[in-house]
């Protein structure tokens, strides 16, 4: 994978993030009180507005509408890395275990009452712990992007199956949160949540685009790497960490939201060709989009409001089936 960015990707990205702030502000229009679009850009920008319209915009809308296309950016760049590390495109942090991970120790914090301050910390070393246990149980002189999803899968299943037990185990005062987050919910998100995926974004995102150029050296093998002056293993774990900590942050805010991860960088490829660090960009604005439009669609277009994990998933699962067919005949 190289950094090179082509005019089509520029023009590209700048479209999906036009997008994934149209279907932001659109979605700050819909709630308990309708507003207009005027009434909310002129509580955004700070132009005299209702007192009570600024209220909603700042304190209630905005901080679940920015949630939403951070954690979506998040979770299909950590997407775009693990395929690209093991050049396998069933490979997302929700199909190998990592959100799992994370979810066990999030659920763990919930239902123990411990303070809401270590649920991030928590989530990111179920999220880095999963992800290396995956990798140490794959590699045999090198990775296999189809032993790592097949390995991935049974991580997967343990964690989920962890996390069931806490849930059962624990009372029923203390576990119907864990239950309604397990769904990935952007419900009652807070400035906090935010937060934390802007610091999480700041610290990873960077590490991702210095090392995502070795990504395409280490698909020569070790020591092909070495011989380019690339520092193998230093560079995959990096890489691996970062992708790991993307889904964290995400599953801190709002829990495991699956399939993002896995169709935003399929989309970027099709959109823009084989990834570089252009589409890596791409991927991540597609992800903003995909969650900032379904969060809308999963709180408005029902009856009752549906987490958004549900319609992700809804719409994911059968597109993960077909590439498991296309990749079993391939």
């Amino acid at each position: 994978m190289s950094t090179r960015i082509h005019a089509r990707t520029v023009v590209l990205t700048i479209v999906a993030v036009l997008a994934a702030v149209l279907a932001t502000v659109w979605s700050m229009t819909l709630g308990s009180e309708d507003l207009g679009p005027v009434d909310v850009v002129r509580a955004l920008v700070g132009a005299p507005a209702e007192p009570a319209h600024t209220f909603i915009v700042h304190s209630v809308r905005l901080p679940r509408a920015l949630a939403a296309a951070l954690v979506g950016a998040v979770l299909a760049v950590a997407g775009a890395v693990l395929q690209a590390l093991v050049r396998n495109p069933l490979a997302s942090p929700d199909i190998i275990g990592v959100n799992s991970g994370a979810g066990l120790v999030v659920v763990f914090a919930i239902v123990t009452s411990a303070p809401a301050a270590v649920i991030p910390f928590g989530a990111f070393a179920g999220a880095v712990a999963t992800a290396f246990l995956v990798y140490a149980l794959t590699w045999r002189a090198g990775i296999s992007g189809t032993r790592l999803v097949l390995v991935g899968i049974g991580v997967n299943a343990i964690a989920t199956a962890l996390t069931t037990l806490l849930i059962v185990r624990f009372p029923v005062d203390r576990v119907s949160l864990a239950v309604w987050w397990q769904a990935g919910t952007l419900q009652g998100a807070e400035w906090a949540d935010v937060t934390v995926l802007l610091v999480g974004a700041g610290v990873l995102l960077p590490i991702v685009l210095w090392f995502v150029r070795h990504a395409a050296v280490l698909q020569f093998g070790d020591d092909a790497a070495r011989a380019l002056g690339v520092r193998a293993e230093r560079s995959r774990a990096l890489l691996l960490l970062a992708a790991a900590g993307c889904a964290a942050v995400a599953v801190a805010a709002a829990g495991p939201i699956g399939f993002v991860a896995l169709i935003s960088p399929h989309i970027a490829r099709m959109l823009a060709g084989p990834m570089t660090g252009g589409v890596l960009l791409l991927a991540g604005g597609i992800g903003a989009c995909v969650v900032s439009v379904s969060d809308l669609v999963a709180r408005t277009a029902f009856p009752v409001a549906v987490p958004v994990g549900v319609l992700t998933a809804a719409v994911g699962a059968p597109y993960f089936l077909y590439l498991l067919a296309r990749t079993n005949r391939a």
